[in-house]
């Protein structure tokens, strides 16, 4: 390769990565959350004051937090109600797992210090409860953090938000969290998302005597 093509290709490069990190990255980090909401500080925020990177994603629910929180809080490996996202790649980690449609009374009640062992290597420890607020999760070893937030929003939905907070350093960390967590993280977090929504909204649509198909409400094709 001659040093015209070699000084091309790596200025192509720069473009494609710089880019990337402008305009692509922010929507992948911070996917359906508003500049407020990721400006927000949030529960659980202060368990780690400095991180190398945090995301906040977010979506709007026809639901009153009441409704919506059963969902969150029953959430977990087996027999909890799983995540509601893509149960098949949870049970290739090696984790016991399957999402539930209904809700669970017996796991209706959490408090902070208990635990759920994922698989061999990692578990989740509660840190925070405030029952139709928010509720924040630990990863063991790894000290990140995981909140959920509920808010209301207008004509009486309420916005879910999810924010991770995740410590680190070095090449392999960022070369790993950019070029490949950050968008598995957002396939799997959007998934569930969109489970809760669906069925939050359903639940709520119940209650109101609204007639819904089975698969309503939510459609799984909106854009990154």
């Amino acid at each position: 390769m001659n040093r015209k093509l070699l000084a091309g290709t790596l200025i192509g490069a720069t473009g494609l990565v710089g880019g990337y990190l402008k305009s692509v990255r922010p929507h992948v980090r911070d996917w359906g959350a508003t500049p407020d909401e990721i400006r927000a500080r949030l529960p659980g925020d202060d368990i780690l004051p400095v991180v190398a990177l945090q995301t906040t994603r977010a979506i709007t629910i026809a639901a009153p937090s009441s409704e919506i929180w059963p969902w969150l809080v029953q959430m977990g490996p087996k027999p909890r109600a799983g995540v509601y996202t893509y149960d098949w790649i949870e049970r290739m980690l090696g984790i016991e797992i399957e999402n539930s449609d209904r809700i669970l009374p017996e796991f209706q009640h959490l408090q902070p210090g208990e635990t759920f062992e994922l698989n061999k290597n990692t578990s989740l420890a509660v840190r925070e409860v405030e029952p139709g607020g928010h509720l924040v999760l630990q990863w063991e070893p790894a000290k990140s953090t995981w909140a959920f937030c509920l808010r209301p929003a207008e004509n009486g939905t309420t916005r879910l938000i999810s924010r991770n907070r995740i410590p680190g350093r070095g090449p392999r960390f960022w070369l790993m969290m950019v070029g490949v967590m950050e968008w598995a993280s957002l396939i799997m977090e959007r998934k569930m998302l969109f489970g809760i929504k669906a069925r939050a909204e359903r639940g709520s649509a119940a209650s109101a005597g609204v007639e819904m198909q089975p698969h309503d409400p939510v459609s799984n094709t909106a854009s990154i």
